[in-house]
């Protein structure tokens, strides 16, 4: 089994910044990509940025230029950040990390954190 910690959630003003971070821990041999989703009240689940080990990173049209996501350099470490910048109030949502494979399908991803709260006050 893969555990993932998030920290980072809270409230902020539109325009402002938060940096979300989530740790893996665990059987993480298993894991090839991890990226963070988010939940809306009364949406679905939705894709927002994903980074795979080989480097690669993937980002939802809503978030490019303004959020970004890194891997802990550090070897052997999964630790990944999201540096969420110019927030607005849509980007208000419970946001989830995830563990798996690359992509942006929610599907593909085997393990999630409990979710951590972001609230972009207008």
């Amino acid at each position: 089994q893969v555990q993932l910690v998030e920290s980072g959630g809270g409230l902020v003003q539109a325009g402002g910044s938060l940096r979300l971070a989530c740790a893996a821990s665990g059987r993480t041999f298993n894991i090839y990509a991890m990226g963070w989703f988010r939940q809306a009240p009364g949406k679905e689940r939705e894709f927002v940025a994903a980074i795979s080990w080989s480097g690669g990173t993937d980002y939802a049209d809503s978030v490019k230029g303004r959020f970004t996501i890194s891997r802990d350099n550090a070897k052997n470490t999964n630790t990944i950040d999201l540096q969420m910048n110019r927030l607005k109030p849509e980007d208000t949502a419970v946001y989830y990390c995830a563990a798996g494979y690359p992509g942006r399908e929610a599907y593909k991803y085997n393990y999630w954190g409990q979710g951590t709260q972001v609230t972009v006050s207008s």
